[in-house]
């Protein structure tokens, strides 16, 4: 889903001729989200869901899934359960994770 169209189109102009410009790859950069502090990584997350939910809300579908869903709170609440029982496992899977490297099992392991 893009929200915009794509950066890596285009066209220019060269002494009157006009060139149509395509990258052939798209070198991305990848944020290093395992050393956010939780307070960064909720704001990051806020931003991916934002993003996201713009996307979605310019593909032309948003009045469909908004049809689809109708007017109960089941959706609502069925994505917000999600999220949390979601979070708990984070939790107990970080634990799990803990008490491997307290135990030897794992050999490199930094916790910042």
């Amino acid at each position: 889903m893009q929200s915009a169209s794509d950066m890596f189109l285009g066209w220019t102009e060269v002494q009157g001729r006009h060139f149509y410009i395509w990258q052939l790859r798209d070198i991305k950069i990848k944020l290093q989200v395992e050393r956010f502090d939780p307070p960064r990584m909720a704001k990051y997350a806020e931003y991916c869901g934002w993003t996201f939910a713009r996307a979605h809300a310019k593909s032309g579908e948003a009045a469909m899934l908004s049809g689809y869903l109708g007017n109960s709170n089941k959706f609502d609440e069925a994505i917000a359960s999600f999220a949390m029982n979601y979070s708990y496992q984070n939790e107990r899977d970080y634990r799990a994770l803990l008490k491997a490297v307290n135990a030897g099992k794992i050999d490199e392991y930094h916790e910042k």
